[in-house]
């Protein structure tokens, strides 16, 4: 039986993404559920993810050259901190359910464990989201902790949800 899931290619975040990722983040239902501000630039995103930083990694995820998910994977600089860093993720409203996120959530969860030797992989995401909760729970993220009144989406406070992934010595 043929394999009818579309192709769905991850590449590091480069300069030809720049007006994708805008687009990506410019979608009112991609930025109502995640920390962006809305009708942010193409200049704005060039700066914020231009930046060069060994210690910051920058995925897309693109469907025919088109980009339909960005996963940002930050390790912390503060010594004291250099086994944890944080994600930053947002999937096409289209591309949701279908793979985007689980196959971000991989590529830099490998990174996180055998590259960049992360201990401690943390974010924080609306309570209300539940497919993005389930995505991460799939991924051994466990609940943390419940942020109240966090932050302003749609004119009201929300509430957001700390969670974590702790990697264990040789496993996940």
């Amino acid at each position: 039986m043929p394999d009818h899931t579309p192709a769905i290619k991850i590449e590091r975040f480069n300069e030809s993404h720049i007006d994708g990722v805008t687009a990506l983040y410019n979608d009112p239902a991609v930025t109502r559920q995640v920390l962006q501000m809305p009708f942010q630039s193409t200049e704005v995103w060039r700066q914020r993810l231009m930046a060069d930083n060994e210690r910051a990694l920058k995925l897309v995820a693109l469907h025919q050259g088109q980009v339909i998910g960005n996963l940002g994977l930050e390790g912390y600089s503060r010594i004291r901190r250099s086994h944890a860093g944080s994600i930053g993720m947002g999937v096409a409203v289209a591309w949701q359910g279908k793979g985007v996120g689980s196959t971000l959530l991989a590529a830099a969860l490998d990174v996180a464990d055998n590259w960049m030797n992360l201990h401690r992989v943390e974010l924080t995401v609306y309570a209300d989201n539940e497919a993005a909760i389930g995505l991460y729970r799939k991924f051994g993220f466990e609940d943390e902790g419940l942020f109240r009144d966090y932050a302003v989406r749609d004119g009201q406070w929300v509430d957001t949800l700390s969670m974590a992934r702790l990697r264990t010595r040789g496993k996940t």
